[in-house]
């Protein structure tokens, strides 16, 4: 099922895809988390999808579908963008975070100060989000405890990731708006193996990342099973689970992103996340 959050007269509201342009309210089954989470809402809401009207998805504004509870990243973990960043593969996850500051929804304007940052970065990204309460589980338990799949877009300022002296990572990933994510969350039982789904990006039209998920070098299951082992995941935890190869600080030139530029991010069987950016 593929489930969004959107706005309606100022308030927040949830939908359920029906068709590639079209939705259907199903506000009366609860929120996104919610109709993720509870067998019972799932199916009051495709019981409401069946029987009332669609309206198209142009006619509202889309919210990031859920606001996470924790937005745990990983980092290097497609084996091309390790060669691509001239990288030793990790052997083990490299785990890093962003704050709730950095979400923005598809569609908006990510902004920043073209005095403070100079080298920002794109980074298309399948987005797992954990369903149900999750500890010390084994990797071939995992994938159960997800609840479903969204895209994101790992914004990130390789000028203070990099080049800062004290190699701030989270710093460089987690200003205001860098973390986009939807324009849909579809539910796990829709993505049976999170494994096999092409990824891309496009900067302007031109293709940057084109990459399949099946690269990565944790999987999905892997990377929940570990995480689970240092902390419990909870309902509305995210995993950015990493980037494939083409990035821009991996071109030669290098290329970061611009006053104007659009940002699209795709990921077969979830959807498209658009963005443009703008420097003040």
């Amino acid at each position: 099922m593929k489930l969004i959050t959107y706005d309606l007269n100022g308030a927040q509201r949830t939908g359920a895809v029906v068709s590639r342009d079209e939705f259907v309210d199903v506000s009366a089954a609860g929120d996104v988390m919610h109709i993720m989470t509870d067998i019972a809402a799932r199916r009051q809401a495709e019981n409401i999808a069946s029987q009332i009207a669609r309206v198209p998805l142009a006619d509202v504004r889309l919210r990031a579908p859920i606001t996470p509870r924790n937005l745990i990243c990983i980092g290097l973990n497609y084996m091309d963008h390790v060669r691509e960043t001239k990288s030793t593969p990790p052997t083990r996850p490299i785990i890093f975070a962003k704050f709730n500051n950095a979400l923005s929804n598809p569609g908006d304007t990510i902004t920043w100060y073209g005095d403070t940052l100079k080298e920002v970065d794109f980074e298309a990204e399948l987005v797992a989000v954990i369903g149900q309460r999750c500890s010390r589980v084994a990797e071939a338990n995992a994938l159960a405890y997800v609840g479903g799949y969204t895209c994101g877009n790992d914004v990130s300022a390789r000028d203070i990731q990099n080049s800062d002296s004290g190699k701030q990572w989270t710093l460089g990933k987690t200003p205001d708006g860098f973390f986009p994510i939807g324009p849909v969350l579809v539910t796990a039982d829709d993505i049976p193996d999170p494994q096999v789904l092409d990824i891309r990006s496009t900067l302007n039209s031109h293709v940057m990342q084109h990459s399949n998920t099946r690269e990565m070098i944790f999987s999905v299951a892997r990377l929940v099973s570990h995480i689970s082992h240092y902390m419990t995941l909870m309902p509305g935890d995210v995993i950015s689970t990493g980037t494939p190869h083409g990035v821009g600080v991996g071109r030669d030139p290098k290329v970061f992103m611009k006053d104007g530029d659009e940002i699209v991010v795709e990921i077969e069987r979830i959807g498209t996340l658009r963005n443009r950016m703008r420097v003040l």
